[in-house]
């Protein structure tokens, strides 16, 4: 079992900054590939990048490629994604998820075993 807290969201302008950390709980948690999703309202939950067991590869949907970073410390039991030149259409709720080492490189939310509550993240124009 893993129980994901998600903090660091917010509301920040276009062009801004925000930088989302997920905290583990629990167990093994450098076996375990993790991964950020979103959803905005009206819109299904999409993947937006993902991260390897031991932190050496990671992937990125590619609305946020170039923007946005994602890392994790298995020292610390923490993920984070740094997002950068915000932009309104990034305005979501944010989850932390987490899934066996073979879900990496897995895009589809169902492939993940746990999750987080979400943390909001709100980009004005």
């Amino acid at each position: 079992q893993v129980q994901l807290v998600e903090s660091g969201g917010g509301l920040v302008q276009a062009g801004g900054s925000l930088r989302l950390s997920c905290a583990a709980s629990g167990r093994s948690f450098s076996s375990y590939a993790m991964a950020w999703f979103r959803q905005a309202p009206g819109k299904e939950r999409e993947f937006v990048a993902g991260i390897n067991s031991s932190g050496r590869s990671t992937d990125y949907a590619d609305s946020v490629k170039g923007r946005f970073t994602i890392s994790r410390d298995n020292g610390k039991n923490t993920v984070h994604l740094q997002m950068n030149s915000l932009k309104p259409e990034d305005t979501a709720l944010y989850y932390c998820a987490a899934g066996g080492f073979r879900v990496w490189g897995s895009t589809a939310p169902g492939n993940y075993d746990y999750w987080g509550q979400g943390t909001q993240v709100t980009v004005s124009s």
